[in-house]
């Protein structure tokens, strides 16, 4: 045969245009349908990968909500008792200050002792200590404190160591602390029990 040496003239140029072959045809479209299923793999993996891990996040932060939540509650009472004590702290500091200020009057002296000296009724024996300058205001108002008598035996004795405003009763079966710094004192006890 002989070679064909006219060469052939198109109205248009040819485009998309390839040699037939079936064999790379049908492998082709193998590997994009392969390359297709490989693609949904990935994806279908990714989101379950994806769903794991929001639920996973989604249970962390459920607990950490419970866990703020649980120190909420434990936290509210504590303030509570913090804010209590701190009240009756300042109550007691403003008390303390209030009652330190007042200036001593021979009545209140007087009050005192008629205070401590109900606590120990039926008593025939007793000393009062009272601060030396407590007891000069008393004699010098000339209270009748200093001189009543019902058939029990007692005495005013001054001590230094009885603040102002306040006085110690002594007596066979005891001492009744009637200064001012013991009823603070209990009075901070009894609020803070």
């Amino acid at each position: 045969m002989k070679p064909w040496s006219d060469t052939l003239t198109l109205p248009k140029p040819l485009r998309h245009v390839r040699l037939k072959d079936e064999a790379g045809t049908d492998a082709r479209a193998a590997a994009e349908e392969e390359l297709r299923a490989s693609y949904e793999r990935g994806r279908h993996e990714a989101e379950q990968a994806m769903s794991q891990q929001l639920l996973q996040q989604r249970t962390e932060v459920h607990e950490l909500m419970g866990g703020v939540l649980n120190s909420l509650r434990q936290a509210v009472p504590q303030i509570v008792r913090d804010t209590e004590n701190a009240m009756v702290a300042l109550s007691l500091s403003v008390a303390q200050k209030l009652v330190g200020g007042l200036p001593i009057s021979a009545v209140m002296v007087e009050e005192v002792v008629r205070d401590a000296l109900a606590q120990i009724e039926g008593t025939a024996q007793f000393t009062v200590r009272l601060h030396p300058a407590d007891l000069a205001l008393l004699q010098k108002s000339n209270s009748s404190l200093l001189t009543e008598g019902d058939g029990t035996e007692f005495r005013f004795l001054s001590s230094t160591e009885v603040t102002r405003g306040g006085c110690l009763v002594q007596t066979q079966f005891g001492t009744v602390d009637a200064r001012r710094e013991t009823k603070l004192d209990l009075l901070q006890r009894t609020l803070t029990a």
